[in-house]
């Protein structure tokens, strides 16, 4: 390939692929001119394009969002990053559609790349063989210093979208076993995911059940993101069935150190960057919690950690994938 792809984005700024679409472009923009980042709608050209796809942005079924794929790698070539691989917890109807929409957009891409090694295991379990994908990790910006003056808010945090298997359920059940003279209370940073608002509804009222404080900020900013993310006493990763996650890179880039519910994809992570989370048995996270609170500046991470691979690195690795398709 002489010339860097078409970087196209789904018209969803509030989506976190969609935005992480655009950060990747912004920074690939940097390093070539030449690049153009544009909607993917509309779109005639036949030149070379790169996605970032998730059935959940693309269509409103998992079939709607092949066929939207497979129409636009008509036109010409199309490379592809995928995101929330389909896995068994998708359930008995979900998981077969999910994986047959994956299926055909591997078939027609033109090259295709996951975002860590276990997304690479899962979608082969999906597909029921081997595929040959390129791995480049989620990126994490190098980290905000720890303020020098740092009281916390009482609150322990789950980032990012609120959906089904987050951690949200489980943080709010480890709360719920501190004694309620000292229980935090729990947020949620962000959102709920669309179509799963009545759920997050539900979750409060379960938790206000328990004596536990929750609520959830709705939409934040980038700012008001990281600002929020230095002010809680524990940041707390707890996903059920993760596939990769940016709200892990979230945390580090704000400086923090997250209590961690141990699975392969955080075991490959902590391997990538190690000292950058503190990695939690699963069933042993309500012990961790209290240890946490009694101890809150163990949740930054020390002077000098790196959390690279960086957005910047992240831009050279898809500029050299690219120029070998």
């Amino acid at each position: 390939m002489n010339a860097p792809p078409l970087l196209l984005h789904r018209d969803d700024e509030t989506h976190g692929v969609d935005q992480y679409a655009r950060a990747v472009a912004t920074a690939v923009a940097k390093l070539d001119s030449a690049v153009t980042y544009r909607s993917a709608h509309g779109l005639v050209s036949s030149q070379l394009a790169h996605v970032h796809f998730t059935d959940r942005l693309w269509g409103s079924t998992p079939e709607r969002a092949a066929e939207r794929f497979e129409r636009l790698a008509a036109r010409g070539p199309v490379s592809v990053t995928l995101h929330d691989v389909p896995q068994a917890s998708d359930g008995a109807k979900g998981f077969p559609r999910r994986s047959e929409c994956y299926r055909r957009v591997v078939a027609a891409a033109a090259g295709t790349v996951v975002n860590s090694t276990h997304e690479q295991r899962l979608l082969e379990a999906a597909l029921g063989s081997r595929v040959q994908v390129h791995v480049v990790p989620l990126p994490a910006q190098p980290p905000q210093p720890r303020p020098d003056e740092w009281l916390p808010t009482d609150e322990v945090a789950v980032l990012g979208f609120y959906y089904p298997g987050k951690g949200h359920l489980e943080v709010v059940n480890a709360v719920a076993a501190i004694p309620s003279e000292r229980r935090p209370r729990v947020v949620a940073l962000g959102c709920a995911s669309a179509g799963h608002e009545q759920e997050l509804a539900d979750l409060e009222r379960y938790a206000r059940g328990l004596g536990v404080e929750f609520s959830s900020t709705g939409f934040l900013s980038p700012e008001e993101r990281l600002e929020r993310s230095r002010s809680v006493a524990v940041p707390i990763i707890a996903h059920q069935h993760v596939s990769a996650s940016g709200s892990l890179t979230d945390w580090l880039s704000a400086g923090r150190r997250p209590l961690t519910v141990d699975s392969d994809y955080f075991r490959e992570m902590d391997a990538i960057r190690p000292e950058t989370m503190h990695l939690v048995r699963s069933g042993e996270l309500a012990t961790a919690l209290q240890l946490a609170l009694l101890r809150p500046e163990s949740t930054w991470l020390d002077d000098g950690t790196s959390t690279s691979p960086s957005i910047d690195e992240i831009a050279r690795a898809y500029l050299s994938w690219w120029a070998a398709l």
